[in-house]
Parts: structure tokens; sequence; C-alpha cells
């Protein structure tokens, strides 16, 4: 079963839900706040139950429906380990086995660089990777811990190392694009592929990017799971 992908328009967000052939078990990864009702509506039209629910980083630009998942639906939350969700079920470490379904499995990869946390997820032949790879591009390197260095060598390193035919997910995506492979973007990626490490670190350093619209909100919200905090 091909995963279902999911879109927000606002942040330019990408939701995952995935699931086995004739299984009743369901991941969903990187759920946006705003879409919770849409997201249940495919679960259940499907005949599933969601089992997880995966951040691939602590998001900037929206909020998580992380923690109303879990409330609705029983699922477990699980996030990477270094993103400082204290209130998620599962602290996510690379090389770590997520089992769902009767026989099903995803392989968690650390890919530091966006963030310090970040982390991408394989899964029958595809990888979910948030914003460490786009396609025909990556994300920024410039707050909660980013690093271009870091980054740099979670994709050349670790996502490169994938077989070629590997789809590739990203998180977001600006150009109306949907899925690449991991052949495409070693070959032809504007800002990873043929470039050197000091050459990729260097062009990071000159992006100037404005800072997320909704940051001081989004990022205390979703370390929290996208509840609102007791007081």
């Amino acid at each position: 079963m091909n995963p279902i992908q999911l879109f927000d328009p606002v942040s330019s967000t990408f939701t995952y839900i995935i699931a086995g052939p004739d299984d009743k078990e369901a991941v969903i990864i990187d759920p946006v706040d705003q879409h919770c009702e849409r997201d249940l509506a495919h679960v259940e039209r499907l005949g599933l139950r969601l089992a997880y629910v995966l951040e691939t980083h602590v998001h900037a630009d929206h909020v998580t429906s992380a923690g109303r998942l879990h409330a609705l639906t029983g699922a477990k939350t699980a996030v990477p380990s270094g993103c400082g969700v204290p209130t998620a079920e599962l602290q996510l470490r690379d090389g770590d086995t997520i089992r769902f379904g009767r026989i099903e499995t995803i392989s968690v990869i650390h890919t530091p660089g966006h963030t310090a946390g970040s982390m991408c997820y394989v899964w029958r032949g595809s990888v979910f990777t948030g914003d460490t790879l786009l396609i025909n591009g990556c994300g920024r390197t410039d707050f909660q811990g980013g690093s271009a260095e870091a980054l740099y060598d979670s994709v050349t390193g670790k996502l490169f190392g994938l077989p070629d035919e590997t789809r590739v997910w990203p998180g977001h995506d600006y150009k109306g694009q949907s899925v690449s492979t991991i052949g495409w973007e070693k070959r032809n990626n504007a800002r990873l592929a043929g470039r050197s490490r000091e050459d990729f670190v260097q062009l990071m350093g000159q992006l100037n990017l404005p800072k997320p619209k909704l940051i001081d909100v989004a990022v205390p919200a979703n370390r929290n799971l996208g509840l609102p905090h007791s007081v």
C-alpha cells in the first residue's frame, strides 16, 4: 500500500498515513492540528486504527495534532529523543525499529541538521524525510540547534546511502511536487548534488531567510504535542 499523502496549504506541510496491505493498524507522520478531523476521517474510511503518531522534528511553522490524536484514538506518540518533547510516550533513537500491524516495521534514522533532533523514517522502500531532505532542496539550518555541517553529513552519509530507488516523501514542498527518489536527489538536488561540504555550508550561511511566522507559538506548543500547557 502506498503512503497516503495529505497537504496543508498554509504551511505547505505533508502529512502521511501508512499501513500494510490488508492491515488494520496505521501510523501517521507529521499531522497538522487544523486537519485533525480530516486525518481521522481518512483513517476511519479505510477501516484502520492508529497505532502511532510520529514526528520528524519539532516544527516551527505549524502546530501538531499529535496530542489530540493520542487522546482521541489511543495511538502512541513517538518523537526524536533530541527534540525536547517530554510528554511523548516514545523517545526515539537512531537505529530504533517501530513495529505495527502484522509484520510492518519502520526504521529510525537520526538525521541532525535542520534541527539537532531531526529524524527520518524508512518503511517499505520509502523514506519520510521531514525537513532534512526536500525535493530538489533541503531544510534551513539556522535555528533550533540546526547545523549546515550536520545536515550535509546526514544527507550524504545516511540518506544517500539508501538504495537509489527509495522513494523520498518530504515534510514540505512549495512547488507542487509530491515525491522523488534517492537516486534523483543524489544526481540533481540543487543544494547538495555534486557540492562539497564546504560549499554547502557557505551556501546555507548566505540564505538569510526570514524567521517562520509561527515559530514563537508553534515550537512551545509542539514540545507539548500541540496541547495547551497546564497552568
